[in-house]
């Protein structure tokens, strides 16, 4: 094997070689734009690039860029984000969107970029590399898993954040500074298609001669990276439906995860606990480390004469017949998070993207 450190040149040269025939045909590679750049990095965070696409699409038509991104209403940005999860993104792009039309001069390099919402280290140099041809190297996990694996790295590191830090300064060392945005992209191909996590290609990688864990048989078990446990989740929610409305909680503006979107009323939503009966569904999701399982349970309700609020009963009956029951009432106090949103409107306001599907699936049962 061949020591990446001493051979730069002829590593960056059959890195370049394959990105040039391997390279996926992306939307923002085809027919590139500094706006695309920046839309792609900032939807690319957490969410896998096959996943992303449809709604690269559906954004670029809506937002364009820059300037109709940053005259749309908030409301119509989470719109248009809606499925993709972890909404501060958005929100952060549209800040962006409006801190970037007002800017004079616009930013140019890493540094600069990283004033701007959402970006860190690793965004300001994607952005300013592919776009703008700046010398920056980015460094994520892709590029850990390659750094770490070229170099037979068998340390243990409590986070990514740390292993980040520690591949920099390797990242910075072999970065072609006269190709840096094809470069970037072509180590972030390698990690995603070739270095992959769980099984990596090593009998068609361009670069297996420069890596000295394929060389030792290591490159499975590297890198160390110590993950958070996984923590377990139960939560009770209520499937509420009265004259062709839902019943649905506004998550507030200043929650950490979520911020604004609408779900289904968890029974802590209301002031007084109701009896459960026979459940609907069981759902299952994943936000950061948390696994969460959320139980659907169906309460009748009648809206009352002089407050939005409802007024909710149990209801132990089967789906078939749900429709027929006549609804026992007890009264409720109001509660300003919870709203009688029109089933024909549902399509109008932003749930997060499980209760979405849910609702879809429940709605068609019931």
């Amino acid at each position: 094997m061949t020591c990446l450190t001493n051979n730069t040149a002829d590593f960056q040269q059959a890195l370049a070689v394959w990105y040039a025939t391997a390279q996926r045909p992306l939307p923002w590679r085809t027919e590139p734009s500094l706006y695309k750049t920046v839309v792609s990095e900032l939807m690319a965070q957490q969410t896998q690039i096959k996943t992303m696409l449809p709604y690269f699409d559906r954004w670029l038509k809506r937002f364009p860029h820059f300037q109709t991104l940053a005259d749309a209403p908030s409301e119509d940005v989470l719109k248009h984000w809606e499925g993709l999860g972890y909404y501060s993104r958005a929100r952060n792009l549209h800040k962006l969107a409006q801190q970037y039309v007002a800017l004079d001069p616009k930013p140019t390099t890493a540094k600069e970029w990283q004033a701007l919402p959402g970006i860190g280290p690793y965004t300001s140099a994607a952005i300013s590399s592919i776009a703008q041809n700046f010398p920056a190297a980015v460094v994520d996990g892709n590029v850990v898993r390659i750094l770490a694996r070229l170099t037979n790295d068998a340390r243990t590191f409590k986070n990514n954040g740390e292993a980040v830090k520690a591949f920099t300064p390797i990242a910075d060392t072999v970065l072609n500074t006269q190709t840096p945005g094809d470069h970037n992209q072509a180590m972030m191909e390698l990690g995603a298609t070739v270095c992959q996590k769980a099984n990596p290609l090593c009998t068609v990688c361009p670069v297996v001669q420069f890596c000295a864990a394929a060389g030792g048989g290591t490159q499975k078990s590297i890198p160390n990276i110590q993950r958070k446990a996984t923590v377990q989740v139960q939560i009770d929610r209520l499937w509420i439906v009265h004259d062709g409305k839902l019943l649905l909680h506004r998550i507030p503006d200043t929650a950490k995860q979520l911020a604004g979107q609408y779900e289904l009323p968890a029974t802590s939503h209301l002031s007084t606990k109701p009896t459960l009966g026979k459940a609907l569904a069981t759902k299952t999701r994943g936000i950061t480390n948390k696994r969460i399982t959320e139980t659907i349970y169906p309460l009748k309700s009648q809206p009352s004469a002089l407050s939005p609020q409802p007024f909710i009963t149990p209801l132990d009956a089967s789906l078939s017949n749900l429709k027929s029951q006549q609804p026992q009432v007890s009264a409720l106090p109001p509660q300003p998070s919870l709203s009688w949103i029109a089933i024909d409107q549902l399509d109008s306001i932003t749930l997060s993207g499980p209760h979405r599907r849910w609702t879809k699936e429940l709605l068609k049962q019931t």
